[in-house]
């Protein structure tokens, strides 16, 4: 596979004329000065020769769309992108001068990893890299890291494994141990097809692929959310307010109805919810540690015009056989970890017929990453706001309830079990399901008389026949709620939310 040269990337990615490289003498970056002898002395000078470029990687800062940016980019043509002492140290400094300044960095990979010739000295800095990388994310500046072909060894075990959110360059080379190294050390041949971006995203290593005339686009869509600089308002798609007498026309729908309507194969899912809400949306797969499950969407996006990190189960992915799993959850808690991170508001949609009921799920920990979201919701402290958009079936629809406000589509209720199951339990047959719906008090309008739902959105007469009016309603009132929780202080609105999760129980 063809590498991508450094000057490809940057005259994509970057706007016209905007890299500024940064020197290491610039940086403060000494050097090795001769340690490791004279005759790899006579191969960095031959790499310089070759590549144009004075080390393994070339750092600076530029502008995408006009976002200051800093940039860390491998130069494979210098050494195949092996990283000795000198180019540690000019990542190190490169990431710490772009947390002095305020900037995000967009970093690229192209590496063979540690520089042999150097060794252990080079090797045992892969600790202050990843010190490195971490300090500029706990200032909240985001890490945008792009794979390319190829990257393993030490890099793809630092700044390579780091960002905030991780793309690769489509089929390219990515993994810890090259195939050759792991073939010469192991006696075997290692399986093809496994050390490639596209399959790291399919096992939730990585977030996705794209190729390098998107990779602009892409990035500029993540940085835009979570700098200061300008972004184009695009106003929320339904400007009327609906005010108390649009509410009053919820009514009070019988329980069993709305489980039969959100049911029904025809109404909308949270996949058209989101397409009518999000602007400049990336979404990201799995938890970035090995573990996917599409039951759950996670994006970076604005909500109509608001930035915001959302979270939301996804009701046809489920039917389609995707378990609403722990791998699930693990995500939905990347999505948290995110929006404090990132300092952006969260918003989870709720639409789920049940957690995953498997051998799986329990050895994995299902009931754990419950809690866990349950935990870390309560506790949040970026305004969040939780949409319950149909069903809201046990435990795994719970997960993603606790919110500063919720907001909830009028036919959407919740309940511990599936009707039917509770039915079970309570007279051994599936056949009062309804009672037990009407029983449980599991209406949307019935959980607003308990404090549990903040707003209803009408539903005139139902979703399925309005689903373009029902949606545009929805997004809008969402907007709304989140437009007034950015506009609270954060003591207060944190000390309601804690009063909320009390339990009716007075705690100092």
């Amino acid at each position: 596979m063809a590498h991508v040269c450094v000057t490809a990337l940057l005259d994509a990615l970057t706007d016209t004329n905007s890299f500024q490289a940064w020197t290491a003498a610039e940086l403060s970056v000494a050097g090795h000065a001769g340690t490791f002898g004279e005759e790899y002395e006579q191969e960095l000078a031959d790499a310089r020769d070759r590549s144009g470029s004075a080390e393994a990687v070339v750092v600076g800062q530029a502008t995408i769309d006009g976002i200051p940016v800093a940039i860390i980019v491998s130069d494979f043509a210098f050494l195949a992108g092996s990283v000795g002492t000198d180019a540690c140290q000019l990542v190190i400094a490169a990431f710490d001068r772009a947390r002095e300044l305020g900037l995000p960095v967009f970093a690229s990979p192209s590496s063979g990893g540690t520089r042999m010739q150097e060794g252990t000295a080079a090797f045992v800095l892969m600790a202050d890299v990843a010190a490195a990388v971490k300090r500029l994310r706990a200032r909240g500046l985001g890490l945008f890291v792009w794979l390319r072909n190829p990257t393993t060894g030490g890099v793809m075990a630092t700044w390579g494994s780091l960002g905030t959110v991780t793309f690769g360059q489509p089929q390219a080379l990515a993994g810890f141990l090259g195939p050759r190294v792991f073939e010469m050390l192991s006696g075997e041949t290692f399986p093809a097809g496994i050390q490639v971006t596209d399959n790291l995203c399919e096992h939730g290593v990585i977030d996705g692929v794209v190729e390098l005339e998107h990779l602009r686009e892409r990035v500029s869509n993540v940085f835009r959310l979570s700098t200061n600089s300008p972004t184009d308002r695009v106003g929320s798609p339904y400007v009327d307010d609906l005010g108390p007498e649009g509410l009053a026309r919820v009514g009070n729908p019988d329980p069993w109805d709305c489980v039969l309507r959100t049911r029904d194969p025809q109404r909308p899912t949270t996949q058209a919810l989101l397409a009518a809400s999000l602007n400049h949306s990336t979404r990201l797969h799995g938890d970035g540690e090995g573990n996917r499950s599409d039951a759950i969407a996670l994006y970076l996006a604005q909500w109509n015009a608001t930035p915001a990190v959302v979270v939301a189960q996804d009701r046809s992915a489920q039917q389609d056989g995707c378990a609403l799993g722990p791998a699930a959850l693990r995500t939905a808690r990347r999505g948290f970890s995110l929006a404090v991170e990132l300092g952006l508001p969260l918003i989870t949609v709720v639409d789920t017929p049940g957690a995953e009921l498997s051998v799986n799920a329990e050895q994995n920990g299902l009931a754990g990453q419950i809690a866990q979201c349950l935990a870390e919701l309560t506790l949040l402290p970026v305004p969040t706001v939780s949409v319950l958009l149909g069903m809201g079936c046990g435990g795994g629809a719970l997960a993603l309830m606790p919110a500063d406000r919720v907001v909830a589509a009028a036919h959407a209720w919740v309940s511990p079990l599936p009707l039917e199951g509770a039915s079970v339990i309570r007279y051994r047959t599936a056949d009062r399901a309804a009672q037990m719906a009407r029983d449980q008090r599991i209406a949307a309008w019935q959980l607003a008389e308990i404090g549990v739902v903040d707003v209803v959105v009408p539903e005139m007469p139902d979703a399925a026949q309005e689903p373009e009016s029902f949606l545009k309603r929805l997004s809008h009132t969402v907007s709304v709620e989140l437009d007034q929780l950015l506009q609270r202080d954060e003591a207060s609105r944190l000390a309601a939310r804690a009063r909320r999760y009390r339990g009716g129980v007075n705690v100092d």
